[in-house]
């Protein structure tokens, strides 16, 4: 009997020890991250520094899945309900609100406060975190950010004799001055199908110098000014832009751009690695011009972070990954192989910053005491359909003629004030 009750109880300490979840018979604890725009590219930088971060923290072990960004807001829903969330997930700001919605993520300002982050992460990309959470928290800490900019092409602003543009007019003037139709040239591509309305909105607001998209629960996106700007480029349209721009998504319109018919694109710094594999020291980016008020108002993207969920059956060790990854040493590696600007403010020395000329453009904008961000509402449940959805169409009619840019604003601020009610009325 004294036997058995031996071997019942070493029995019971075995299963203690692996059915927490907490440990491996090593005494290893493992975590799981979930990359949230997981993928060829990204996935050989993370098996990177998760070796690295081993290799520091015996005691840890990291298991990666890569989730494709297309799904992984699905993915993050069913694990929630199911009660089986990763420890340690990629999250954007497009989402966060909708995860912390559901009660899903700890908050990390006093884990950030409390440790070697403290004052080093890029104020503007910590703002706009707390701006997308309910409560002002930070459920993510951030790690990097993009910006919408201006690609074009260095060697026709050169033969033309012209300057890249700083203001909508000049970039305007120089759109319609490289237009050659018979050559098949032309001075801009517009996007106008798929994920055309965000492009649009950082353009307008570039542009107005409106500097909130609500003002006493109203919608600024139809301000007269946004709406001046969304004609102007509608009267660009088959002028000095190719005709099949009114049905392109981003595959088509980097084609036009690459392939050596247009001189300027609105895209991004994630869009770095095709234009200059494509075109080489022929390809540089500026910012969004400004409008007649001067101001530089900048529609921020999506800020990139990680987040540790509350399910998590250690999260001291998840935020010892989190934190090791905003690091600037791994801050500084993973935002150099990807292109985006880093939040740690200890890597803006850092030499591949100097030599990556479209990266310390945008992080220099990002910087400027003088730059407004105007985040968009990505945490209005809404928000997703009434910009694409609804309005990408409607975009569409605005470039063929068949509605004005004021009434096209109007429909959309409509909608998203209606939205940002119903979200003041549930806080």
């Amino acid at each position: 009997m004294r036997k058995l009750l031996v071997a019942v109880a070493a029995a019971a300490l075995a299963l203690t020890a692996c059915g927490s979840g907490d440990t491996s018979s090593g005494g290893t604890a493992t975590i799981t991250f979930w990359d949230n725009n997981g993928g060829p590219a990204r996935q050989p930088i993370y098996e990177e520094l998760i070796k690295r971060f081993e290799a520091a923290n015996p005691d840890i072990k990291v298991e990666y899945v890569g989730i494709p960004s297309a799904s992984v807001q699905q993915k993050y829903d069913t694990a929630i309900v199911g009660g089986e969330t990763p420890d340690v997930g990629g999250v954007t700001t497009s989402y966060l609100a909708h995860l912390v919605g559901q009660d899903a993520l700890a908050p990390l300002d006093d884990r950030i406060s409390g440790g070697p982050l403290k004052d080093k992460l890029l104020p503007s990309l910590v703002e706009t975190v707390r701006q997308t959470a309910p409560d002002n928290k930070l459920y993510i800490v951030p790690s990097s950010a993009n910006m919408d900019l201006i690609w074009y092409r260095t060697d026709w602003f050169k033969d033309a004799g012209l300057e890249p543009p700083k203001t909508w007019d000049e970039f305007i003037t120089a759109a319609t001055k490289l237009t050659d139709t018979a050559a098949n040239k032309y001075g801009y591509t517009i996007r106008g199908g798929a994920g055309s309305v965000f492009q649009l909105i950082t353009e307008a607001y570039a542009y107005s110098g409106v500097d909130s998209f609500f003002k006493d629960g109203k919608s600024t996106l139809n301000d007269k000014a946004n709406a001046e700007l969304v004609d102007k480029v509608a009267d660009l349209y088959k002028k000095a832009t190719p005709e099949a721009d009114v049905n392109n998504s981003f595959t088509q319109m980097i084609a036009q751009f690459t392939g050596g018919s247009v001189a300027m694109m609105h895209h991004n710094l994630g869009s770095y690695g095709d234009v200059t594999k494509a075109l080489g020291d022929k390809v540089a980016a500026i910012p969004l011009p400004v409008g007649p008020s001067g101001k530089r108002t900048v529609v921020p993207n999506p800020t990139d972070g990680f987040a540790v969920f509350k399910n998590s059956e250690n999260p001291d060790a998840a935020w010892k990954f989190a934190e090791f990854l905003t690091s600037a040493e791994s801050n500084s590696y993973w935002n150099e192989k990807v292109g985006q600007i880093p939040a740690n403010t200890d890597v803006r020395s850092e030499a591949w910053i100097e030599s990556n000329a479209h990266v310390k453009m945008a992080l220099g904008v990002l910087e400027d005491p003088a730059t407004v961000l105007v985040p968009a509402p990505v945490y209005l449940p809404q928000y997703s359909s009434i910009t694409k959805t609804d309005s990408e169409p409607q975009y569409q009619k605005v470039l063929l003629g068949e509605l004005t840019g004021q009434q096209f604003l109007d429909e959309m601020a409509k909608k998203l004030t209606e939205a940002q009610k119903e979200w003041e009325d549930r806080k």
